[in-house]
Formats: structure tokens, C-alpha cells, sequence
């Protein structure tokens, strides 16, 4: 196997990793969106921002641990981390802007059985897909840089 190989089953490997990180990041800020909204009573607003607290902090301690596995410092590491966050969740609102409000996407809806695909409903996959791309390369490259 050469070495370029392997470093291509590595990077893919790190990918979904990544992806899994997404995946669970998903499920602990649901999780704590709920828990402070239905079960304690809070806010539902001040739910969804403790939800995602939790979720960015679950998503940096795993990406730098377990992703990217990185030594440098955590503070640093952090901050970076949050600016990616913040760019990146810009440029998927920009894309579910432009996509829902500036193309014929606009127009669009599809009735599949009980559910309607609305273009809004397309235009955030495919912003979610931009955001999740995006955020993947910045911490690869920057955030969590060997």
C-alpha cells in the first residue's frame, strides 16, 4: 500500500469520524434542549441556547480528542474552534438564504406521503451538507492543525 493510500484511508476515516461526532452532537443537543424545556420548565429560547452550548462544547472535546487528536492548547484550540463555528453557521445561513429566498427554489414543494419537502426544507440540507464541509476543512486546517 503506498503512502498515499494510506493517507487518503486516513483522511476518509477521519471524516466520519467527524460525522459521527455530528451525528452525537445532534442527539446531546436535543437531548439537553429538551430536558431544560419540558422536564425543568426553562424557557423554551434559553433551552435551545443551553442545548447549544452543550452542543459546541461535546463537539470540540470530541473533534480534539478523538478527530483530529491533538495536544495543543485547549484555550487556543477553543477559540478557534468558536470562530469556525460561528463562520461557518454564517456561510449555511447565507446558502439557506440565497437557495430559499433568491432561486426558484423558492417555489418549490413535494408531497411525500404525510410530509411536504418545501424548498426552505432543501435549501437547509443543503446548507447543512455547506456547513458541515466547511467547518470539516477550517478544523482540519486550522483549528486542530498537527
Amino acid at each position: 500500500m503506498t503512502q498515499s493510500s494510506i493517507n487518503s484511508r486516513e483522511s476518509v476515516m477521519q471524516f466520519v469520524k467527524y460525522a459521527c461526532v455530528g451525528v452525537l452532537n445532534t442527539i446531546v443537543t436535543l437531548c439537553v434542549i429538551y430536558v431544560c424545556k419540558s422536564l425543568l420548565g426553562v424557557n423554551p429560547l434559553v433551552s435551545n441556547a443551553i442545548g447549544y452550548v452543550c452542543g459546541v462544547i461535546n463537539s470540540f472535546l470530541w473533534n480534539k480528542n478523538w478527530v483530529f487528536k491533538t495536544s495543543g492548547h485547549y484555550c487556543r484550540e477553543a477559540i478557534k474552534f468558536l470562530v469556525g463555528f460561528f463562520v461557518c453557521y454564517g456561510l449555511q445561513l447565507l446558502v439557506v438564504w440565497l437557495l430559499s429566498y433568491k432561486t426558484p427554489l423558492k417555489h418549490f414543494e413535494l408531497d411525500i406521503a404525510a410530509f411536504t419537502l418545501s424548498g426552505y426544507g432543501l435549501a437547509t440540507l443543503l446548507g447543512n451538507v455547506v456547513y458541515t464541509l466547511v467547518n470539516y476543512i477550517y478544523n482540519k486546517i486550522i483549528t486542530f492543525r498537527s
